[in-house]
């Protein structure tokens, strides 16, 4: 699969192709189930898919630190973009000259002259254009209009799971529950995060719990606390542990990290990706009196973690997520992982809103 960064960088062999447009925040199953109808259109017509996003996503450009959390980074969404079959990636900068193209110019600069779009999948709410006359009709209108030039136009599938339609918003709320069990099965995949791991204060091997320390971006975070959590090593071992994500209140920091303490592991992480798999929501984050007690709360929530991870949940095995080849196969359904949430915890959350 290919990244293509720009209508600027867009060259002949990229023109032709069967194409879908969306932010694909978490490339969940109704997602996947968009791609599908893509490769199947790509398959009659021999041509590739091509998947057009937008860096920052229009929401996070118009509403900056109120837009919702991002389930994916770009780096993570692109992984399971081409995961999921698609030859092209073109990811445009959602700037002010792209917000301010009509319909019609989108029409004419993206999807005519710079991808040659044959077939367009898009759902029958897609709006676009500074005008915001964009949706499917205008689009079924001139990809007939343009003759030999022109595209056609299909309805995206929705997706449920249980009678619920499977989106973003609705996987956001499941994480924010602490309902993992759930998410992955919107997901298709248990939720992940990652990063590569940097120096910090240190502070952690002062009082016997040394921590990786991933930085994440300056964006809205989809998870804030404390969890019990399975982390993967580039060699593929794994690890039970447990993990802070946030801002860290008590010692402070100028931007969001996920803190990890690895179990029963002892080498050197500095310089390398690790993978996260959030299992259950231990607490809020909580700003101490003092260093001493966030050391004595450190200390419960590992055992707190150690008796999650000692104690499976049968509920996991239920949804399938108990299979080997899942290291979420211990993820708690809401009310479960409500009996690991103390009252400063709760407190916590209330004031972080």
């Amino acid at each position: 699969m290919e990244v293509i960064r720009g209508l600027h960088n867009l060259r002949d062999e990229h023109r032709g192709c069967v194409a879908t447009i969306g932010n694909f925040d978490g490339v969940h199953r109704g997602h996947q189930a968009i791609l599908d109808q893509c490769r199947e259109q790509a398959s009659k017509l021999r041509l590739p898919v091509t998947v057009v996003v937008f860096e920052p996503q229009p929401r996070e450009f118009f509403a900056g630190d109120q837009a919702p959390p991002r389930l994916t980074r770009l780096r993570e969404k692109v992984r399971l973009l081409g995961e999921s079959g698609v030859d092209y990636v073109l990811c445009l900068p959602f700037n002010e000259r792209l917000r301010s193209l009509t319909a019609v110019e989108f029409i004419d600069r993206v999807l005519v002259g710079g991808l040659g779009v044959r077939h367009l999948v898009v759902g029958d709410d897609f709006r676009f254009g500074c005008d915001r006359c964009g949706d499917f009709t205008l689009l079924a209108e001139e990809g007939e209009r343009r003759g030999r030039e022109g595209f056609g136009v299909e309805h995206t599938r929705t997706f449920s799971l249980d009678d619920e339609r499977v989106s973003s918003t609705r996987v956001r709320t499941l994480l924010a529950s602490g309902n993992f069990a759930q998410a992955a099965r919107m997901l298709g995949r248990p939720y992940r995060l990652g990063g590569r791991v940097v120096a910090d204060q240190k502070l952690g091997r002062t009082i016997g719990v040394p921590t990786a320390n991933l930085p994440l971006p300056h964006l809205p975070l989809a998870l804030r606390g404390v969890y019990a959590v399975v982390t993967e090593l580039p060699d593929g071992r794994r690890f039970d542990g447990v993990a802070n994500i946030g801002w860290r209140p008590t010692m402070g920091s100028d931007r969001p990290v996920l803190e990890v303490h690895l179990f029963d592991f002892d080498g050197d992480l500095y310089g390398k990706r690790l993978v996260v798999f959030p299992c259950a929501r231990l607490r809020g984050e909580v700003k101490f009196d003092n260093f001493e007690a966030l050391k004595q709360q450190i200390k419960a929530d590992q055992a707190r973690a150690r008796r999650f991870f000692a104690d499976p949940c049968p509920a996991a095995r239920e949804l399938g997520l108990a299979d080997d080849s899942l290291p979420l196969a211990s993820a708690p359904l809401a009310r479960e992982a409500v009996n690991f949430e103390s009252s400063a915890g709760r407190s916590a959350d209330q004031d972080d809103g």
